[in-house]
């Protein structure tokens, strides 16, 4: 479905482009963002060996199920359906706790991994089970403690104080996060009872 949606934009920006006599902007668009694709996908390389390597690292030291285990309490009400030893939730506490420092590059490769472990539990491939959608709702609405990358920008751009916005950041990511999932679990009661 996605396919026909991309191609069919394609189509409409190129038929746009050849009767407004924009091609040329249009060529360039397409090289200057295929330029970026590349340069960021490079860019990623590094900071994803690099925490692939320490999640590998903290799976065969234990840490990760010992951070489980500690905060498997907390997250358990909202994944029930996942056995309490596994992988994916190790993965999802240590990408929800980069999310909540700001360091969204580093969550990024635990996040990967913990979509990965749960698709392996997923009994219906095709289609995104309870515990992925929680999850994504979670990290895309994480609370944010410390949005460093958010301050770094703004130390750069010579504001007068950059860590202004930390308690406001903090206010409204609890009530972004609070809500989303408010509403993940009534759309997903509302869905079973519906299909029963």
């Amino acid at each position: 479905m996605i396919n026909y949606f991309w191609f069919t934009l394609i189509g409409i920006s190129a038929i746009v482009g050849v009767l407004t006599g924009r091609i040329d902007q249009l060529n360039q668009a397409i090289m200057n963002g295929a330029k970026d694709a590349v340069e960021i996908s490079i860019g990623l390389i590094g900071i994803m060996g690099l925490w692939l390597g320490i999640m590998r690292i903290a799976e065969h030291s234990g840490l990760i199920n010992l951070l489980s285990r500690a905060l498997y309490p907390v997250l358990k009400p909202l994944f029930k359906e996942l056995p309490e030893d596994n992988m994916a939730m190790g993965a999802m506490i240590m990408n929800l706790s980069a999310n909540t420092l700001g360091l969204g590059n580093a969550a990024t490769p635990m996040g990967i991994k913990a979509m990965e472990e749960l698709q392996r539990l997923n009994p219906d491939k095709e289609s995104a089970s309870d515990a992925m959608c929680m999850f994504l709702v979670l990290n895309t609405e994480c609370v944010q403690f410390m949005p460093t990358t958010m301050i770094a920008i703004r130390a750069v751009e010579g504001s007068k104080d950059p860590a202004a916005i930390v308690l406001p950041i903090m206010i409204s990511s609890i009530t972004a996060a609070a809500m989303s999932v408010i509403v993940t679990l009534l759309i997903r009661m509302a869905y079973r009872r519906y299909k029963v």
